[in-house]
């Protein structure tokens, strides 16, 4: 997958995608990830991004030429037109099954938000989708771009030792994760459960199931009404 990032910030990407996974998915060629600084597609000497907001107020609104021209650019430039995706607190709260379906796409163009936020036109005539993180503000769009990026990286193929990791895990099936344990099996007179020392597997399935569920109908309601109305009646 090739992944193309827009921010005024590239210097907050190194470190956290050279490491663990997104590291090694880059180093195996699964990830073609590239940090573009947005002031390259400036044309005056101090390579200016953003501008007073019309109608007054406070801060400064991103510019629309460097960024159609930055956004333009890259997309010439790639074999397959990446889905241009706006990181914004007014779009799409991102959650696990947007990260598999973007991890479907070839190719993803992420255009981080700072100051306070894009000119209009931007959104309505370069996006194909803006995306948020969670309803809390941050100083820009870098770790939003991180988070997303971690979350499809895992789920492409092979990038996991074992691909049936990501469907285990939390959200990817509507619950959250049941209980893990591993060696010893009692430490400081805890135990663990005596079902997932059994050895019978499709036991340790339903309990499992059962854990997922109460799990999340204790700690997220939310999620489990959700499921609730998906569930089929009787």
């Amino acid at each position: 997958m090739k992944i193309d990032v827009l921010t005024l910030f590239p210097g907050m990407f190194s470190g956290p995608l050279d490491e663990s996974i997104i590291g090694r998915a880059r180093q195996t060629g699964r990830l073609e990830l590239t940090i573009h600084n947005l002031r390259e597609w400036t044309h005056n000497r101090h390579q200016t991004v953003d501008d007073l907001p019309y109608g007054g107020g406070p801060g400064m609104v991103l510019k629309p030429e460097p960024l159609f021209e930055a956004v333009e650019s890259l997309r010439g430039r790639a074999a397959t037109p990446p889905r241009v995706v706006l990181l914004s607190p007014g779009g799409r709260v991102f959650h696990q099954a947007m990260a598999q379906e973007l991890a479907q796409l070839p190719a993803l163009l992420l255009v981080c938000g700072s100051y306070e936020g894009f000119d209009e036109r931007v959104r309505e005539h370069l996006a194909d989708d803006e995306i948020s993180v969670g309803d809390f503000v941050l100083t820009n769009g870098a770790l939003p771009a991180m988070i997303i990026i971690d979350a499809v990286t895992r789920l492409l193929p092979g990038v996991l030792g074992d691909d049936t990791s990501s469907v285990d895990e939390s959200f990817s099936n509507g619950l959250l994760e049941y209980p893990q344990y591993t060696r010893p099996a009692e430490f400081r007179g805890w135990r663990v459960p005596d079902i997932l020392l059994s050895g019978n597997h499709a036991a340790i399935a339903k309990w499992r199931r059962a854990e997922a569920s109460r799990r999340t109908a204790e700690r997220r309601p939310d999620l489990w009404e959700k499921l609730r109305w998906r569930r089929p009646a009787g």
